[in-house]
Parts: C-alpha cells; sequence; structure tokens
C-alpha cells in the first residue's frame, strides 16, 4: 500500500467502533433476558434517569436523530414499554414516559453493570484504565458532537 494513513491498522475509528460492537455484544444474553435490544435499553436508561421526557430530550442525550428515534419509541410502545403522548402545553411535543412493565425492567437490569465491568476488568486489565477511557471517550464525545458553525 502507497498511502500508510489509509491502513486499517493506522485508523483510530476502528478500535472504537470494533469495542463498541463487541461491547454490545457482551450486553446481549443480559438484554435477552428483558426481551430489550441495546438501542432499546439505552432509552429506558434515559427514562429510569428522568421519566417524562420529550423525544427530543432523548433525542439529544442519546445522540440520535429523531427520524431514528421515533421509530424505536414505536417499537417500545408495542412491546408496552412507554407510552407516547402529545404534550398539552405544545403539541409539536411528544413526552414519553415509562409504563409499568418498562419502570419494572430497571430491577432487572440493575445488575448488568457490574456484570459488565466482571467482564472488562479481567486479570490483564486495571480497572483504572478503563474509567480512564470511559473519560477519554466523553472527551472526544464532546469534542465531535459540538455544534460546527
Amino acid at each position: 500500500m502507497d498511502n500508510p494513513q489509509l491502513q486499517l491498522s493506522n485508523q483510530i475509528c476502528f478500535p472504537l467502533y470494533s469495542v463498541s460492537r463487541l461491547i454490545t455484544k457482551a450486553y446481549k444474553p443480559h438484554l435477552d433476558k428483558m426481551n430489550v435490544t441495546y438501542p432499546q435499553y439505552l432509552v429506558l436508561m434515559v427514562l429510569w434517569e428522568n421519566d417524562g421526557v420529550t423525544v427530543n430530550d432523548i433525542s439529544k442525550k442519546l445522540l440520535l436523530n429523531t427520524n431514528t428515534l421515533s421509530p424505536l419509541l414505536k417499537r417500545m410502545e408495542a412491546l408496552k414499554l412507554l407510552d407516547r403522548t402529545r404534550s398539552v402545553e405544545d403539541e409539536r411535543k411528544v413526552i414519553v414516559k415509562l409504563t409499568e412493565k418498562g419502570k419494572n425492567l430497571e430491577i432487572q437490569a440493575a445488575s448488568i453493570p457490574s456484570e459488565l465491568i466482571k467482564v472488562l476488568a479481567q486479570e490483564n486489565t486495571d480497572l483504572t484504565e478503563v474509567l480512564q477511557l470511559k473519560e477519554m471517550l466523553n472527551k472526544l464525545i464532546a469534542i465531535l458532537s459540538e455544534d460546527k458553525k
């Protein structure tokens, strides 16, 4: 290859992409027990933290476009995990609230973070390094998600 900048091994994006896919794969057995997908789990976490928010609020929190989020919410509503209603104050806004079924999944999900930490904190991995990586990724998210005007 003439251009080393185009070698896969020299790319920043590929390890990030691969780790993301592998972490999502590690979540799968836990989420299968709850009958939810990883994106649905993310929505549930937003709502467990602050129920009764707008679609736009969820969109901003998860860095997803509303046209990506709306079908996801529709499927979750069909599963009776949440309800979507128009705001009384502003009909343009859709409010998303958990159902009892959605609220009850929080109890089932409570052990997932510690289970994933066990996977990540193997004998050859320092948990401090994992937490430092998380902080660095948060910095990258902040940089890359800034509006470039």
